[in-house]
């Protein structure tokens, strides 16, 4: 039983999943590249490795790539809870069973948007900054209790993330298309456009790869809104955030999730856009949680148990 690995960081803070996996008489196959593998690096690695269970990360699994992987990939765990880069139909179709960890990440991605809200909120980035070249400023913050925080998509992130918010003394409302009517929601439920004209913040915790916010989204908003994605650059259109940056319309934003990764687009040329690299999930207890629960996912598939 030949297993691949994924991510680059895979176990490297805590042995376990590895141990996991020799336990189960399983031959690892490291990332060869110490990277996200591009569409053909997987490709190649899947067939020249002759790989029968894959740990990954969010590599390129599309339908050429799982067919040319077939004739021995038999089950995908994803570590994470992302499953854009998956082909899930082509999985279907080619009897490859597939695995997500969705619980796990919960806790650490709202976390860090609570985080990356107070960064911005409070102003510590820029008097960071501005104290590092020798001046002393005092910037007027606003306090979470000040805010209005509209919340899209409520399933388990954005559930733990408007908790934590309200916790805080935050305002929440919530916007989830997906929801059932009479699904349980102890927050005030509102449409987008409702809740972009009432919120000082959005935070996207939504699925898909299609924009949520573009120019017409960013028109209803209120100035200064503050934008947070910690789900996929997709959700956000590029171009109109950077319009809406321009503008003011936005006044801060917060992306842990791009459009292409690495980044190297037009965000970065904006101070008041706080930037981290997809990094919401990179703590050990979340690490840790997410790998060893891809593991007996994957093993489970395979027919073989740790």
């Amino acid at each position: 039983m030949r297993i691949g690995i994924g991510p680059s960081t895979f176990a490297q803070e805590d042995q376990t999943p590895l141990q996991m996996l020799q336990r189960a008489g399983a031959t690892v196959v490291p990332n060869p590249v110490g990277r996200r593998l591009t569409e053909s690096e997987v490709r190649e690695y899947l067939v020249a490795e002759r790989i029968d269970g894959l740990l990954a990360g969010l590599e390129p699994l599309n339908r050429n790539v799982l067919t040319a992987a077939r004739p021995t990939l038999r089950a995908v765990a994803r570590v994470g809870i992302g499953v854009t880069n998956v082909d899930l139909a082509a999985c279907r179709e080619l009897g490859i069973r597939f695995s997500s960890t969705p619980d796990a990440p919960s806790e650490a991605v709202a976390e860090m948007t609570l985080a990356a809200l107070l960064c911005l909120a409070r102003n510590l980035e820029p008097m960071n900054r501005a104290m590092h070249e020798g001046q002393w400023p005092k910037m007027i913050s606003r306090s979470l209790r000040e805010l209005t925080v509209l919340v899209v998509g409520f399933g388990r992130i954005g559930r733990a993330t408007a908790r934590q918010l309200a916790g805080a003394g935050s305002q929440i409302l919530v916007c989830d298309s997906f929801l059932a009517p009479d699904a349980q929601c102890e927050f005030p439920r509102v449409t987008l456009a409702e809740g972009l004209t009432a919120a000082d913040v959005v935070t996207l915790h939504a699925s898909g790869d299609r924009p949520l916010l573009g120019d017409a989204e960013f028109a209803l908003a209120r100035p200064g809104l503050m934008v947070l994605n910690s789900a996929r650059g997709e959700l956000v259109d590029e171009g109109a955030l950077v319009r809406a940056l321009e503008s003011g319309r936005v006044g801060k934003a917060w992306f842990d999730a791009f459009w292409q990764e690495p980044y190297r687009g037009p965000l970065l040329r904006f101070p008041q856009v706080l930037l981290s690299p997809h990094a919401c999930t990179y703590t050990r207890r979340c690490r840790l949680a997410m790998e060893v629960e891809a593991v007996k996912n994957l093993l489970g598939d395979l027919k073989t148990q740790p």
